[in-house]
């Protein structure tokens, strides 16, 4: 039962309002709501800032605004306070209030000077703002408009007064010399202070002779004023002598800076020295004069800065020693410390020290917040600040200076603490921390309610599920102040205490050891003074929840699956929820590679694991749960597999063919290691390899073997695998590279051979040697040969490695001279075997003549067959090899760029067509249609090319034209050959590729040109062929760059991508249009005609 009424403050609550949450930000307790608004206290959205209003604007404008504005419900009212005192906004009064801003028209200074404070209150309280200062600023007229002339000798030191007039606001000073705009410019000699405006000269010259004039400006106002003319005349009795520097402008002994802003000190010494001076004339002490003595100019004396401590200056400090002026920007409590100023010149120093202090406005630290507390309860806010000095502190109700009267109402600290609240203790409460500096404000609501017992926000759960033999708590949180008593009652019986049924204090209900006796209807019933109220729920008490398998351990082979089982026995009504964890990590089914799987039924929780891994060993835990209780059970799974990896594989012993291994067994992952394996890798091995170790088979007890059978002064890597009955698991982390021990090479180059060259050399060929079979650094070969027939041997040495060719020149020997030869190898640890002999042959001549009974004819438009009579095929000093020929053209008159560009062209550059063998024709293809061509023979062999033929001429044929009726296919073919496959067998390149399908406005493909030369820059050769195959034989020891092209009636096609053929070491090679590999010598290339075009 619930009351229609309550208390909250010192007010009456409407009947119907419902207790709500407040809306500021800091506030945790409950606000008053009335139809859709919501009661709230004051709290200020925009608070009144300092003004300082310039003097001379009041005849424009002569008013200032105060802006105050705050939010609550009911919406608040507004009052100000003038240096404590309520301002009264009065009709014909010059305050007004416009919402909480205050209006102050026709200003006076004297009247409106002064602190102000905006008041906000609405039925909760008031709440008062911070301190806002209107102050005037003015600057105003120099009173006196005369000064007396200062005289002084020439070298004495003089301080001219300004003497500013009466102001208000910061003023910045400047003087003028003699008339406007010539201001003095600060120097060593001369510097302004801006603390007095006096300006000091630290030693007079006579250019300083002249008016002075102090110019004084109010920053705020922006205005200046000129005070009268100072004249600075010269004495004519004399010259000053020298003196000490004197200190006369000084900072002050100690300097309070606010963290963030800017200070500067000020330091100059009459001397001419930089110096600050007291705001009074001051000339320097006269000497004697000085009649009979000529002076030198004195050193100016210079000023340091220094702190005290040696901490030095960081590089935010402006140290102007000119000006004679320290700044410090950004002061930092750091920045704090005892600062010097030394003046020193030929005469002595001087020094003055200052201390700089920090200082820092308050700033809260903690906060009291808004509170709700119940009718004789007690209330303890804290408020803390930091700040230099250390804050004071004083507290505020509702707008006035709180004075404790009372014993229960206690300020200690600045912590607020009363006890037995009262409805009167209602109100706005505020902190107000201070020091010289300034001051803050936090504010807080303290609401003291009078409620009768409610249920309304938390009644008792309508059904509450319990387990037979567990315990149960039925939370009971009536809403009621002060607080009263808490009964329960199970169906219309008072509950009575038992050892098992037990009334918390604070009104719960706790029954231990449930049975299905206490299942029932439960009722709460709260009452104090103000009325009572009552809950009910009801207890329903189900079957517990059981794991009927047992914790167990199962073993398992790896690949193998497995269930594990969940069977449970529970309460039929109640659902089950299975949840699986693996090592206490929850198990996602559905991911995990799909190894895990749910097979149980409505009762069960079983699960598979499927192809388990070594990974899926450890603990398996399943969770059962409903909405009552839970149960969980854990299972072990062993997973036994191969071994795992070995560690700490370490090479102890090197020789040059073995190799002492050590390691530490891995894991044996539950089944016992049987044998070891030990593989090894090289840079020249194709990955990991097995090898022969001592003893031959590593049983699982040996740590330790020698591999066997290895190169020498080749770095091997090595690793060990282990093996148990389950199979070999997964192999170890590499050994350290490890170089075995040099040796005698013991094998010699492969396809020794030799031949072609220069007139009078003998070329010798072979293979190199791999790195990894030359057994040691220092690796090269030794080359033996001599003529046929004959017994002795000449030896040469060749230091490299990589080479692959001997050069021996000689001029007695003759062309084509026959020769026996034999390499063999050596290296640092000396001499290896020479490999077994052969016979090659000296470099033959080019060939001597020319061939004859040219005959040329024209086959088509784009063919020429061209034909001759054979030269002798071998003689004992030269061979013939193959022809070329070379073709040119005849300028017609076609035009003029035809012509141009035969007297540019150059027979070097004209296309070479070579033949293979003794052939006598051959058919030059891809020429232009009526065109008429020069073509020339020459027979070449290895040692070079013969004289060419006589020229003979010969005109292609017409080209077809084409018909309106149909199209006549004379387009060359527009297809490359593709799948272009090559090998090399016995210093031959073999080349083959697909046929080429001319398209159907395309002739048809009638052969191929294969193009070659030996590198980029070199001359290109043409070979023609009527199949899709060719066989190349070229000179050894060359790259060679390779395209093919078709072509039919139509000319030539597209061209093959370029296949480029470099080098190889061994006999065999093969590879495509991607590949790369090298070509054995040749000693064969065909007829070769050069062919140059004319039209």
């Amino acid at each position: 039962m619930e009351m229609e009424s309550g208390v909250v403050g010192t007010r009456q609550v409407p009947t119907g309002w419902n207790l709500g949450r407040h809306r500021r930000k800091v506030s945790s307790f409950k606000g008053l709501h009335m139809a859709d608004s919501v009661l709230q206290s004051p709290v200020f959205t925009k608070q009144p800032g300092s003004i300082v209003f310039p003097v001379d604007s009041m005849e424009k404008g002569r008013e200032v605004v105060f802006s105050c504005e705050a939010q609550g419900q009911p919406t608040p009212f507004y009052r100000w306070k003038l240096n404590g005192t309520i301002v009264e906004p009065k009709p014909g009064s010059h305050y007004s209030l416009s919402g909480g801003n205050l209006r102050i028209s026709q200003l006076n200074k004297d009247q409106d000077t002064g602190t102000y404070q905006c008041l906000a209150s609405n039925a909760f309280g008031t709440v008062v703002s911070r301190e806002a200062s209107l102050t005037f600023a003015y600057l105003e007229n120099f009173k006196t408009h005369r000064r007396s002339a200062v005289s002084v000798r020439e070298g004495q030191g003089v301080v001219l007064l300004c003497g500013p007039p009466p102001h208000s606001g910061a003023l910045m000073f400047s003087w003028i010399f003699n008339e406007y705009p010539s201001f003095v410019k600060q120097d060593v000699r001369r510097f302004v202070s801006q603390e007095t405006g006096n300006l000091y000269i630290a030693k007079v010259e006579p250019s300083d002779v002249g008016n002075y004039t102090c110019v004084v400006t109010n920053t705020v106002t922006k205005t200046h004023v000129h005070g009268p003319p100072t004249p600075l005349i010269l004495r004519i009795d004399g010259v000053m002598g020298e003196y000490e520097p004197k200190i006369e402008v000084q900072f002050p002994e100690v300097v309070q800076v606010a963290k963030g802003s800017t200070v500067k000190l000020e330091c100059f010494a009459l001397g001419k020295l930089n110096v600050a001076i007291p705001a009074f004339l001051f000339i320097l002490p006269m000497t004697p004069p000085i009649t009979h003595l000529t002076l030198q100019p004195s050193p100016a004396p210079s000023i340091t800065w220094r702190r005290v401590d040696g901490v030095p200056f960081s590089r935010k400090v402006d140290m102007r020693t000119v000006s004679g002026v320290l700044e410090i920007p950004y002061f930092q409590p750091e920045d704090s410390g005892i600062y010097e100023c030394v003046a020193e010149n030929s005469k002595g120093r001087n020094s003055v020290q200052g201390k700089l202090s920090f200082y820092a406005p308050p700033q809260l630290i903690e906060k009291p917040q808004d509170v709700q507390k119940a009718i004789d309860d007690s209330l303890v806010w804290e408020c803390m600040a930091t700040g230099k000095p250390k804050p004071s502190y004083r507290w505020m109700k509702n707008g006035e200076n709180l004075e404790p009267t009372e014993e229960r109402v206690q300020v200690v600290n600045g912590a607020l603490s009363i006890s037995r609240l009262a409805l009167s203790d209602t109100g706005i409460y505020q902190c107000v921390a201070g020091n010289k500096h300034g001051e803050v404000y936090s504010n807080a609501e303290l609401r003291v309610i009078a409620v009768a017992p409610t249920f309304g926000e938390h009644l008792l759960r309508s059904h509450t599920l319990v387990r037979e033999g567990g315990d149960v708590l039925i939370d009971c949180r009536p809403k009621m102040s002060p607080w009263g008593t808490v009964s329960w009652r199970k169906g219309s019986e008072v509950l009575k205490e038992t050892s098992r049924v037990t009334v918390l204090e604070n009104g719960s209900l706790r029954i231990a050891n449930i049975t299905k006796s206490d299942g029932g209807s439960y009722t709460c019933e709260a009452h104090n003074q103000f009325g009572e109220a009552s809950s009910t729920g009801m207890l329903m008490v189900k079957e517990a929840t059981v794991i009927m398998t047992l914790p167990s351990t199962l073993d398992v082979t790896v690949g193998e699956s497995i269930v594990l089982p969940c069977q449970v026995a529970h309460d039929p009504s109640l659902e089950l929820k299975f949840t699986w964890f693996f090592n206490e990590q929850l198990i996602h089914f559905g991911n995990h590679g799909g190894y895990f799987e749910k097979v149980g039924g409505r009762s069960s929780g079983d699960i598979m694991i499927r192809n388990i891994q070594m990974r899926h060993a450890g603990k398996y835990t399943c969770a059962v749960q409903t909405k009552v209780d839970s149960s969980s059970i854990a299972t072990d799974l062993i997973v036994r597999g191969p071994p795992g990896p070995p560690t700490s594989i370490h090479v102890e012993e090197l020789t040059d063919t073995t190799a002492t291994l050590s390691w530490k067994p891995g894991p044996d992952n539950h089944s016992p290691i049987t044998a070891y394996t030990i593989q090894a890798r090289t840079p020249f091995s194709l990955g990991w390899q097995a090898v022969t170790t001592v003893p031959e088979e590593v049983g699982g007890q040996r740590l330790k073997a020698t591999v066997i059978e290895l190169s020498p002064w080749v770095e091997y890597e090595f690793r060990v695998l282990a093996s148990n009955v389950l199979g070999t698991g997964e192999p170890s982390k590499p050994s350290k590279q490890a170089r075995t021990k040099a040796t005698l090479p013991k094998v010699t180059p492969a396809n020794v051979s030799g031949g072609g060259g220069s007139r009078s050399e003998l070329v010798i060929t072979w293979e190199p040697v791999p790195e990894e079979l030359q057994n040691g650094p220092g690796f090269g070969y030794v080359v033996a040969f001599r003529p046929f027939g004959a017994t002795g041997w000449m030896q040469a040495a060749v230091p490299s490695a990589e080479a692959s060719r001997y050069v021996f020149k000689n001029e007695s020997i003759q062309p084509f001279s026959k020769f026996q030869v034999k390499v063999g190898v050596y290296n640092n640890k000396g001499e290896g075997p020479f490999g077994p002999v052969v016979t090659i042959y000296s470099a033959e001549e080019e060939p001597g003549r020319a061939p004859t009974r040219i005959r040329a004819q024209s086959l088509s438009a784009s063919e020429l067959e061209v034909m001759w009579k054979a030269l002798p095929w071998s003689t004992s000093r030269r061979r013939v090899l193959g022809y070329e020929g070379n073709p040119r053209t005849i300028l017609g008159e076609r035009g003029r760029q035809l012509r141009y560009w035969e007297k540019k062209e150059k027979e070097d550059m004209a296309s070479v067509l070579r033949t293979v063998g003794n052939r006598t024709s051959a058919i030059i293809q891809g020429l232009r249609g009526s065109s008429t061509y020069y073509v020339t023979v020459r027979a070449y062999n290895t040692a070079g090319t013969g004289p060419p033929s006589t020229a003979v001429n010969v005109t292609t044929k017409k080209p077809r034209k084409q018909t309106s009726f149909r199209n006549v296919p004379t387009r060359a073919p527009s297809q490359p050959p593709v799948k272009v496959m090559w090998n090399t067998s016995n210093s031959k390149i073999i080349l083959n590729w697909e046929q080429v399908k001319a398209l159907e406005n395309e002739s048809e493909v009638t052969g191929y040109k294969v193009l070659y030369k030996q590198n980029r820059h070199s001359r290109t050769r043409v070979m023609e062929t009527n199949t899709t195959s060719v066989e190349l034989s070229l000179p050894p020891d060359e790259e060679y760059i390779i395209q093919i092209k078709p072509f039919g009636e139509g000319g030539e096609g597209s061209s093959s991508r370029q296949i480029t053929i470099p080098r190889i070491s061994g006999p065999n090679a093969i590879g495509s249009a991607s590949s790369v590999s090298t070509l054995s010598a040749l000693s064969t290339i065909a007829l070769s005609l050069t062919a140059r075009t004319s039209l």
